[in-house]
């Protein structure tokens, strides 16, 4: 997708086969994307400007089953294997109060209580019991931080800043 569209548009899952023999996808995505592409009306491919109109939804494994218009056959979704998703950001739902994208938080930089700069956020793993951010320094080794209140303390969204408290032991 060009840079342009980058603001505009959003990957949020890959085409990963057909699903039986009427032109329906099953696309594998994050979790916290389900939701919304069950609210969207249309999806891009492969960072294509056209917009394929959604048919049907439905959620089945932990992953999305899509009917696209126009993906009548098996054949025809076979040729989609191994696209990428996506919609438009501003149709995203919003989230409640402390409720964040991960595509909102990639790229913040991470303070500490002390206003040291730890690095940029650069992933975000899901772990099932909490998410885990990874920090990127400047200079030296990750930083694994769990996404739990006691550690991330604030996240500004405006300023594009993460506040955390570092647990006794993460710190070389």
């Amino acid at each position: 997708m060009a840079d342009s569209q980058r603001s505009t548009f959003l990957d949020i899952g890959i085409v990963a086969r057909p699903h039986g023999i009427d032109g329906e996808l099953k696309v594998q995505l994050a979790p916290e994307y389900i939701e919304a592409l069950g609210r969207v009306k249309r999806v891009y491919l492969d960072g294509s400007p056209d917009a394929k109109r959604i048919q049907s939804f439905r959620v089945h494994q932990n992953a999305a089953l899509l009917k696209l218009e126009g993906v009548d056959t098996r054949n025809d979704a076979e040729a989609l294997r191994g696209m990428r998703v996506s919609i438009k950001v501003k149709e995203l739902p919003r989230l409640g109060e402390g409720e964040y994208y991960t595509h909102d938080l990639i790229g913040l930089r991470v303070i500490d209580e002390l206003g040291q700069d730890l690095g940029k956020l650069t992933e975000v793993l899901s772990t099932g019991s909490n998410d885990v951010y990874v920090i990127k320094p400047a200079v030296g080794k990750e930083l694994l931080l769990p996404a739990i209140e006691s550690v991330v303390r604030k996240i500004d969204l405006e300023a594009q800043v993460v506040s955390v408290i570092v647990p006794q032991g993460l710190r070389d």
